[in-house]
């Protein structure tokens, strides 16, 4: 079994910056299957440009939807191609999928990680240190800074809402990683919710998340 990255491109002006229940259900309203347990299957956050308002704007040529999974099951997510999905009121379409490998990184980032019981920082990345030595990854761990305003400096903490329900999480970067760990972190990614945007790692660009 081979873990890649199943990528559909995204046709829409904008979603919410926490798009993860509401991308969850959308998506579910057309593939009942991703209620599904134990199917090996993560969904990242539809990457866009922050907006203000709490909105990421997209862009057809890089805005992308994109999905985790075994490589025997791409074909259940075909069907995706060409749907309209509405996400907490945001109309968007989807285009044909691509199929990506895993490529290695020393360093990767999630824009949120979800650990239940774990809503601190120091207690957060103990409990994600206690995942990843199950994993056998040995990567330096941290939480990104906010860069600038009024709570600069202090940890990047989100939040994910599920109905009437926050969820507290923070953005996580794994640093000196081997090709090995990089691909293992990739493949598994660490915390729950992984089905809402959470625990997906990818490259660490520039910027944090």
């Amino acid at each position: 079994m081979t873990i890649v990255e199943l990528q559909f491109p995204v046709i829409g002006a904008a979603i919410p910056a926490d798009h993860g229940y509401a991308l969850y259900g959308a998506l579910a309203h057309h593939l009942a299957t991703l209620h599904a347990d134990g199917n090996g299957l993560a969904i990242a956050p539809i990457n866009g440009q922050y907006s203000g308002n709490n909105q990421f704007a997209l862009n057809v040529r890089s805005s992308r939807l994109r999905f985790r999974l075994p490589d025997d099951r791409i074909a259940s997510l075909l069907p995706l191609a060409g749907k309209a999905l509405d996400v907490a009121g945001h109309k968007l379409r989807l285009g044909v999928p691509t199929v990506q490998a895993l490529t290695p990184a020393p360093s990767l980032v999630a824009r949120l990680v979800t650990i239940k019981g774990f809503k601190e920082p120091s207690p957060f990345l103990e409990a994600a240190r206690r995942q990843l030595d199950a994993l056998e990854i040995r990567g330096e761990i941290g939480i990104p800074r906010i860069a600038a305003g009024p709570h600069a400096g202090e940890p990047r903490r989100r939040i994910l809402r599920i109905k009437d329900k926050k969820v507290v999480g923070f953005a996580l970067r794994v640093t000196e990683l081997t090709a090995d760990e990089s691909l293992r972190l990739q493949e598994h990614g660490i915390g729950g919710r992984r089905k809402m945007g959470c625990g997906f790692f990818v490259p660490l660009r520039a910027r944090s998340p």
